[in-house]
């Protein structure tokens, strides 16, 4: 039986009864589990979501804990109760009253066990006990458990743990028939995904997939309701009854959306959201309500053609930065502090970002569809591992993909970070860089056969999304299938300066065609910087900052004498200033050859997860480094760059800079302004060209505006100031210009 019900009336507000069982916890240490006999004594409090690690007497511990939660909570005839647990590093098993419920590896994939018959029938008391173990990695090169960046990673604090339960514990009660698992896919038809400056369709073909779970045999209702979230229009309802068998049951329904809007990066239109809820029902009448869920949804296609980026049917560029873990602590990560950092980067001019090596909580996803940014998301695979994680791997990547299905800002999964035998990127000795080189350009077990066989499950899992096998180094002939990542200017053995990667481009064009790494580190501003070292330079312990805050003195001191510095600011402003020059380098490298062959490109690193010295433009108490505000003005959709030959020039020599113009947005401009001229070190005009005018149409190719050519006869550190005036807006983009 498959009858359709049309209900257009707006949808009731009540919803699945959930408990939480956050807060207090009771937490012991222990070196072997023991099933469900443990003594009462010597238990700690701990908070939950939490990490074991933030309770003081923990603070270095790792290995084997368990947790204890002693609740109430009285059945109901009639009703069907699952334990919900959203995320564990990083293995587990959990009890109920003395019954082991089962067990689950995976930290950002939740798992439910059905409770129902385990819950005490005589008494509201009830004890939940589960045993948590996240190791600490001793054989990076060999690494079993899938936490990528958590386990290995030069960006993270080295000396934390994250394992304990980090995610909320729930308790969610429903009636016989509950919905386990429910997507929704639009049809694809590209006569009806175009832009939305042309006449929108009437309706839209959708599918939706739910997975429902029933206790017996039934027909339950199931009834889908689209509510317009973030624009004007009315609230659409379907309704239909299928019959169940117990256990899960897949119903698919093909329906049309009426008057649908689009999804789109909040650089090219708006991004329109549905509120989606998905409800079973036991009769027709819609008054006995089993289950329901609750998201917002967008509507649109995302596709990549030779690495070129296309969003409902429309090629555009994408420009964004790597999004490590929001903090070491992932447990105290909230939609505020997601928020704040969006915000940040859609300010900064970025329309994608790549969550780099890790899985973030769902409100991370939630402010990246409200906010239009696009995610390329890693699965949590970061350099070596241990052939044994083939089964667990492919387990878990269809887990992401499940869990995170229905947000529109996905558009791309990659399944590894850099799977090469790659240990400590600070030290390179001859074996190790011969290694990584094989690794990298030849042959790499995890990337020939761990990645391509998570490939197939995940194109298998989600035919409807752009999958990348791994990421990094270079998309040479032999290995076009994947990004790039470029560190010239930074690792000077392996990569080398930053006029090589130009070398690089020009003879293998490829390698450009996406990059999702390059940069430098720098420190960050003072007011963040003397909270984890002393604000006297000579003072400062250099190994601690090495062995726990990232830096990287070596490599630093590859491209300038940062020991020179007399001071702490002095510092500062010396390697914020190298690390803009790299970025702008790069970029405007990428933007002049966009589409030719550069699909999009990010820079790494976006923020610190702890307090660091690294590649970032945002420390971790979220002050913006210089080298943000010039990322900002790099991105700008349009803009005005120099390119130089040289990285420095002797006095009195000619000096030959390329001004180019380029567009990413949707309009057009049939006159644009390019004023430059060369400031001195006290800010006066050395020298200023007459105004220079292009036209930039929309999402143009780099133009080439004119070559300039200016002399400087004295020694110093000068700048290029470019000045672009488009419509009612003006842009200022600078170049340091060194005269020995």
């Amino acid at each position: 039986m498959n009858v359709d019900i049309l209900d257009r009336r707006p949808p009731a507000p009540a919803r699945s009864t959930v408990t939480c069982l956050d807060g207090a916890w009771e937490l012991i240490p222990t070196p072997s589990f023991r099933g469900n006999y443990y003594s009462d004594e010597q238990w700690l409090t701990v908070s939950v979501p939490g990490h074991w690690q933030q309770h003081p007497q923990l603070a270095t511990y790792t290995g084997k804990v368990v947790y204890r939660k002693r609740f109430t909570l009285t059945p109901e005839k009639g009703k069907r109760y699952r334990l919900r647990l959203n995320g564990v590093f990083y293995f587990y098993v959990a009890y109920l009253n003395g019954f082991r419920l089962g067990e689950n590896e995976g930290y950002a994939f939740g798992r439910e066990f059905d409770i129902t018959p385990h819950l005490n029938a005589r008494t509201p008391d009830n004890e939940l006990l589960i045993e948590v173990e996240c190791a600490d990695e001793s054989n990076k090169s060999a690494k079993r458990q899938i936490t990528g960046v958590f386990s290995h990673w030069d960006c993270l604090d080295p000396a934390a743990n994250p394992g304990g339960i980090w995610q909320s514990v729930e308790i969610v009660e429903t009636g016989p028939v509950y919905i386990s698992d429910f997507r929704l896919t639009p049809v694809r038809n590209d006569d009806v995904i175009r832009l939305a400056d042309e006449n929108p369709p009437d309706t839209l073909e959708l599918r939706a997939d739910i997975v429902a779970n029933s206790l017996a045999p039934s027909a339950p209702v199931y009834r889908v309701t689209f509510t317009p979230h973030n624009f004007e229009g009315k609230p659409f309802s379907i309704a239909w009854r299928a019959n169940c068998a117990p256990g899960d049951n897949t119903v698919t329904r093909f329906f049309k959306l009426e008057h649908p809007k689009l999804w789109w990066t909040h650089d090219l239109l708006d991004p329109n959201l549905y509120t989606v809820r998905v409800e079973t029902f036991g009769d027709e009448l819609l008054r006995s309500r089993y289950d329901a869920w609750e998201f917002r949804w967008g509507l649109r296609t995302f596709e990549m053609h030779d690495f070129v980026p296309y969003l409902n049917g429309h090629r555009f560029f994408l420009k964004g930065n790597n999004y490590p873990p929001g903090d070491t602590r992932m447990a105290t990560m909230t939609r505020e502090r997601y928020a704040q950092d969006l915000q940040l980067a859609k300010d900064a001019n970025m329309n994608f970002l790549r969550v780099h090596g890790h899985v973030e909580k769902r409100e991370f996803y939630e402010v990246a569809d409200e906010l239009g940014i696009l995610i390329w998301q890693d699965f949590p695979l970061q350099w070596a591992y241990d052939h044994c994680i083939v089964p667990q791997a492919e387990r878990q990547v269809q887990l992401m993909i499940n869990t995170l299905y229905n947000h529109p800002s996905i558009g791309i999964w990659c399944m590894h970070n850099e799977p090469i035998g790659l240990v400590d990127t600070s030290h390179y000795n001859p074996l190790a860089l011969l290694r990584a080189g094989f690794s990298s350009y030849i042959y790499s077990w995890d990337r020939n056969v761990l990645d391509t066989r998570l490939k197939r499950v995940a194109e298998r899992v989600d035919p409807t999304r752009f999958v990348l096998r791994a990421s990094g180094k270079w998309a040479l002939p032999w290995m076009s299938d994947t990004d790039s990542h470029f560190y010239f200017g930074w690792y000077k053995t392996g990569d080398g300066p930053k006029r090589r990667f130009e070398t690089l481009t020009r003879i293998f064009p490829g390698t450009l065609q996406f990059a999702t790494e390059f940069g430098a580190q720098s420190f960050p501003n003072l007011e963040s910087a003397v909270k984890f070292m002393d604000a006297d330079i000579q003072k400062i312990d250099w190994k601690l900052m090495q062995e726990r805050y990232h830096f990287q003195p070596d490599q630093m001191a590859d491209w300038y004498d940062w020991r020179s510095a007399r001071s702490l600011p002095d510092l500062i402003a010396m390697s914020q200033e190298y690390q803009i020059d790299l970025n702008q380098y790069y970029v405007d490298w990428l933007r002049y050859h966009k589409y030719r062959p550069c699909g999009g490109f990010a820079a790494f690193v976006f923020l610190d997860s702890n307090p660091a010295v690294q590649w970032s433009l945002v420390d971790y108490w979220r002050v913006p480094k210089r080298s943000y505000d010039a990322m900002k003005t790099a991105l700008n959709p349009e803009y005005a760059f120099a390119q130089f030959k040289q990285d420095a020039y002797r006095a009195g020599e000619a000096i030959t800079a390329s001004i180019f113009a380029v567009n990413d947005s949707l309009w057009s401009y049939e006159r644009v302004t390019v004023a430059a001229r060369v400031l001195d070190e006290a800010g006066q005009t050395a020298w200023q060209a007459p105004d220079m005018t292009t036209a930039l149409g929309p999402d143009c190719l780099a133009q080439h505006v004119q070559d300039v050519t200016f002399q400087l006869a004295r020694a110093g550190s000068y700048r290029l100031e470019l000045t672009l005036r488009y419509g009612e807006s003006v842009l200022v983009n600078s170049y340091r210009v060194r005269v020995l």
